[in-house]
């Protein structure tokens, strides 16, 4: 018994605390980081009747229920001239506009997180021109391209230039 004071003392090894892992909702975890434009789904068009370009757009990779500012930017080149009813122009200069426009919208993605949409702008100045060079033996012809155009979303910061989708629309002619 005299012995048993002189043994070294064993260290009682500490047990590991259990590992316990929290609760956290999937809400938290999963948050969309990549917005962006999806080129089958997004492209233009003209109006041969009117002149107006419609550029139907779809956007994913955004959360659900989102509001999403989104702007359509450009510029656009009017010819307007006025022919006689056997196809010839009169002499002089045609009037020509060249006008850069923005028009914009607000969406909201729903629960899928994708927004499928358009939005329109109209020809430059066609009112201006007809109300200023009426004849009323004339047909006016008009033409109009869209160049530069992009579809941007204002609040995640992408485009469709960032997609490499072309939105541009050539001369396309159309009466009124």
């Amino acid at each position: 018994m005299l012995l048993s004071w002189l043994r070294t003392r064993r260290e009682s090894k500490k047990q590991p605390a259990s590992f316990r892992p929290s609760l956290e909702s999937l809400g938290e975890r999963i948050v969309p980081a990549n917005a962006h434009f999806v080129p089958g789904g997004t492209s233009s068009s003209v109006d041969t009747s009117t002149g107006a370009l419609t550029v139907n757009f779809h956007e994913a990779g955004l959360g659900d229920n989102q509001a999403v500012d989104i702007t359509l930017s450009g510029d656009a080149n009017a010819v307007y001239q006025w022919f006689n009813h056997g196809g010839n122009k009169p002499q002089g200069v045609p009037f020509n506009v060249n006008e850069s426009f923005a028009v914009s919208g607000t969406f909201f993605s729903g629960q899928n997180g994708q927004i499928t949409a358009s939005l329109t702008v109209n020809p430059p100045s066609v009112a201006e021109f007809l109300a200023t060079h009426h004849a009323a033996n004339w047909i006016p012809v008009l033409s109009v391209s869209y160049t530069n155009v992009v579809v941007t979303d204002t609040t995640n910061g992408v485009s469709t230039a960032d997609a490499g989708i072309n939105l541009d629309q050539p001369v396309v002619f159309f009466t009124v």
